[in-house]
């Protein structure tokens, strides 16, 4: 029996994905057909399209949701291999380090929401906790950003005496500390409070100021500043 079902290849030039991209440039592209684009062929019984289209509706539509998945979680759907999972993977990585990277400037802290600007790159799309130093001149110029350590869905162990040292070397007037929580929810455990405390506390002996400690999610955060708990 003949095979009636429309692929890519027999679509009009101009709707192919990639044929589209070059006729009437990238922001014309849907989502689907870029991923399309990155996949190159679909399976069976999807174009290369249809089957980003499914993998997207899978992800509710949402690409941050589709960032977090790893290699593997994309082999779990049919026609997509290693080779394909990789690079929509890549590419997605890619698009998060964009949204990171900015012109070499000076950057100066003035509120919760610039060390959240600062930060938020780094730590979205992760499924484990990472802790986060921000280390600041005297005028909260932001000298250097640097991970400690990483953990793993529930928490991450940090140690004070590396903060203190890290800011030490880089002769540190001030620092601002985040961590991410995976699950989403901003509230702050006892653990983090009294985290909080003990590095306000330890900072007066070396005069290093602990201006704030930020909880972040992939779209917002919580300061500890902010909420007059520091």
């Amino acid at each position: 029996m003949e095979d009636n079902r429309l692929t890519i290849k027999r679509w009009a030039e101009e709707d192919r994905p990639r044929e589209k991209l070059i006729l009437k440039g990238k922001a014309a592209l849907s989502e689907a057909e870029l991923i399309a684009i990155l996949i190159g062929s679909g399976n069976t019984e999807q174009t290369a399209v249809e089957l980003s289209q499914h993998i997207l509706k899978q992800c509710e539509n949402s690409l941050m949701n589709l960032a977090r998945l790893s290699v593997k979680d994309l082999q779990k759907f049919k026609g997509i291999g290693e080779a394909k999972a990789i690079s929509i993977v890549a590419a997605l990585e890619l698009g998060r380090r964009r949204k990171d990277s900015e012109p070499k400037r000076k950057v100066k802290i003035t509120s919760s929401k610039d060390a959240f600007e600062i930060l938020r790159g780094d730590m979205m799309d992760l499924n484990h906790e990472e802790f986060w130093l921000l280390l600041l001149k005297r005028n909260n110029e932001v000298i250097k950003k640097e991970m400690l350590s990483r953990g793993g869905v529930s928490g991450t162990v940090v140690d004070p005496k590396i903060i203190f040292k890290r800011a030490l070397e880089e002769t540190a007037s001030g620092l601002i500390l985040a961590h991410n929580h995976p699950s989403g929810n901003l509230k702050p455990s006892q653990e983090d409070i009294n985290l909080t405390k003990r590095l306000k506390e330890a900072g007066k002996s070396l005069d290093i100021s602990v201006l704030d400690h930020l909880i972040i999610t992939d779209h917002t955060f919580f300061s500890f500043a902010d909420e007059g708990i520091l």
